[in-house]
């Protein structure tokens, strides 16, 4: 990450020169002037144009001859967008999301551009369990990671204060454990606030707050440890679904998704939120960071378990190349994901844009001289170590998920929980075995 003076003069010389082989990074290929899309979905400012804009504009003045067009994509259409484009062969070159996508999916699918050559000296302090999650079982490296966080629970301060329920949290870990997280929910719904808190499920956005929830309230799991199968009827999730569902105050809405809940929250009408982050409590869209639009204050926590100690879902974030066949495009996509990622000046502009952290390791002080760096001094210290095993690379993941939110949904109609989260982890083993051609032994 370090780039001496006189290193960076020999790569401008290179540059200059139309050299081939420049830097330690990747191949600087000599290419011909080429347009390249980019098509990223909101992940903190890289949903907004204008901070795209001046990344890509600090680009394309070391590389003149690359122009970049964006697309911008929200979660609710962005995947149908791409697969309305895969079957017209209109693509984009590079996408930028997680591995979920780029690597179980699209990857698997063998849509994706292999990647690793991008992984070179430039790449030893990528964290490993970040670089494992961007390859896939075929052992090539479908995605470059960029940024990376924990996804965590909010709460509303006003409300548990009127509810007298701020007693059943530790503000200083942001823990609670599963028993004094039941309490609070009977306080603030005796309070008079009767909507404490709505497991969303209108479809997979958001989704992982609904699986932290259930499978740390009663430290139950999604999949097997080494993310070979699947354990969603676990006797944990029944008892932790089940009890979530029979409280008072807590409610499925199958016609709410993870933007509405955090409208929702951000608004006072809930007193929880289970789809919040760093970005989250950064954001400003509705009103002052850390607050709520009636300037209340919100307060990250981690999801409550038993002894308080949770496993909060990681979410990792980067680029990945879909698959032209025009290898120029190609060269000139790795030349951008090489700037965003690598480059010192690029990756901490980028990373800053996600309002995540970087996954390098010696990348240290991107917020330091931020707004943000409170805020992210907190998640770092408080969440970051508490990030759970990216258990999202298991076989199948994206058909999975869609199970997952219907399975939720056929809950919220009435069905039966343990009778629905079996059908669930069935089907769901099933795509596994189709997959791998059998299910693991573990």
């Amino acid at each position: 990450m370090k780039l001496k003076k006189l290193f960076i003069a020999f790569l401008i010389s290179c540059i200059s020169l139309n050299i081939t082989a420049c830097t330690d990074s990747i191949v600087r290929p000599a290419i011909d002037d080429t347009e390249i899309s980019l098509w990223t979905y909101p992940i903190g400012d890289w949903g907004n144009k204008d901070t795209v804009a001046e990344l890509i504009n600090d680009f394309t003045e070391i590389h003149p001859e690359i122009s970049v067009k964006v697309n911008f994509l929200d979660y609710k259409y962005g995947d149908t967008e791409i697969a309305a484009a895969l079957k017209t062969d209109q693509s984009p070159d590079i996408v930028m999301e997680g591995p979920e996508r780029l690597v179980t999916n699209w990857g698997k699918r063998g849509l994706m551009v292999d990647l690793t050559d991008l992984y070179t000296d430039e790449s030893k302090d990528i964290y490993e369990n970040v670089a494992l999650a961007c390859r896939s079982n075929d052992g090539k490296y479908y995605e470059y990671p960029l940024c990376m966080a924990t996804h965590c629970m909010a709460i509303n301060k006003k409300i548990f204060q009127k509810a007298n329920a701020l007693k059943y949290i530790n503000t200083v870990n942001h823990t609670w454990t599963t028993e004094d997280f039941f309490k609070a929910v009977d306080a603030i719904y005796q309070s008079g606030h009767t909507d404490v808190l709505n497991i969303y499920c209108d479809g997979q956005s958001g989704d992982q707050g609904s699986r932290a929830l259930i499978n740390n309230l009663y430290d139950g799991s999604f999949t097997d440890k080494f993310h070979q199968s699947y354990t969603i009827d676990s006797t944990k999730n029944v008892a932790a679904l089940s009890a979530l569902i029979s409280r008072k105050g807590i409610s499925i809405n199958p016609k709410l998704n993870s933007s509405d809940e955090i409208k929702k929250f951000r608004t006072g009408k809930l007193a929880m939120s289970i789809c919040w982050n760093s970005s989250a409590q950064n954001d400003n869209s509705m009103s002052a960071p850390g607050r709520t639009t009636e300037l209340d204050e919100i307060i990250p926590m981690k999801f409550p378990s038993p002894t308080g100690s949770s496993k909060l879902v990681s979410g990792i974030w980067g680029f990945g190349i879909f698959n032209s066949g025009n290898e120029n495009k190609i060269k000139a996509a790795k030349l951008f994901i090489d700037y965003m990622a690598n480059n010192p000046k690029g990756v901490r502009k980028a990373v800053k844009a996600s309002h995540f952290f970087p996954v390098h390791k010696e990348l240290t002080d991107v917020y330091s001289d931020s707004k943000f760096n409170n805020t992210m001094t907190l998640f770092s210290e408080h969440f970051m170590l508490s990030m759970g095993d990216y258990y999202q690379a298991t076989p199948g993941w994206t058909e999975v998920r869609s199970l997952w939110w219907k399975t939720l949904q056929s809950i919220a109609k009435g069905n039966d929980i343990r009778k629905a989260l079996t059908e669930c982890n069935s089907k769901a083993n099933k795509i596994v075995e189709s997959i791998s051609g059998s299910l693991p032994n573990n």
